[in-house]
């Protein structure tokens, strides 16, 4: 299935209200008493099983570990997010308040979240590889993580695109780390697949 996100045509880090509106909206577009006798008819009845699909799956990805369904955050063990209020200033734009809350958690404390957290403010600061770098950390710490599975799988695509050139003033975009730190990230994610073990030095 595609990513439920996409196919509802909104961010992961909307608030369940977001998702319900996104929802009921496409719901109502492409409900099928709106195609009958129509030659569209199958194809809106397609379209309406993936939004149905991708909202169950939304909701039950929250429900085990996203975000909780009355707007708050979760952490994956399923207790409170420490986060929401950074999640909520990036949600805002408000990145230069969110960084400087982010930079203000110890490093010994830093979770897999503040590195999902972190990646994404540098994204939107355009630090494209600084950003790609925290997400590759998130996912290593965290593979199971479909929200920080699915940024890394973004700013990786972004890399393959040769537009990924963060803050480096002579546009390289690989050297021996990153590859290294593509492969650590590759192995954590087929190993929570059933994948072998690659080792890489």
């Amino acid at each position: 299935m595609r990513d439920p996100y996409e196919v509802l045509g909104i961010q992961p880090t909307a608030t369940d209200d977001e998702v319900k509106t996104a929802y009921r909206n496409l719901a109502r577009k492409y409900h099928p008493d709106n195609y009958t006798d129509n030659p569209l008819s199958d194809l809106a009845q397609e379209k309406m099983q993936e939004i149905n699909e991708a909202y169950d799956a939304i909701v039950r990805m929250r429900k085990e570990g996203g975000q909780s369904q009355n707007g708050g955050y979760r952490a994956p063990g399923g207790g409170p997010s420490r986060y929401g209020d950074i999640r909520n200033m990036i949600m805002q734009n408000r990145i230069m308040d969110a960084e400087m809350l982010l930079d203000g958690i110890p490093a010994y404390s830093r979770d897999a979240e503040w590195f999902y957290l972190k990646g994404s403010v540098l994204h939107k600061k355009g630090w494209l590889e600084e950003a790609y770098n925290h997400f590759a950390t998130a996912c290593r710490m965290d593979p199971n993580n479909f929200e920080y599975r699915q940024a890394f799988n973004r700013a990786n695509a972004g890399r393959q695109t040769g537009g990924y050139h963060g803050g480096n003033p002579n546009g390289q975009t690989c050297n021996t780390c990153d590859v290294c730190q593509t492969l650590w990230c590759m192995d954590c994610c087929c190993e929570c697949m059933g994948g072998d073990f690659i080792r890489c030095c």
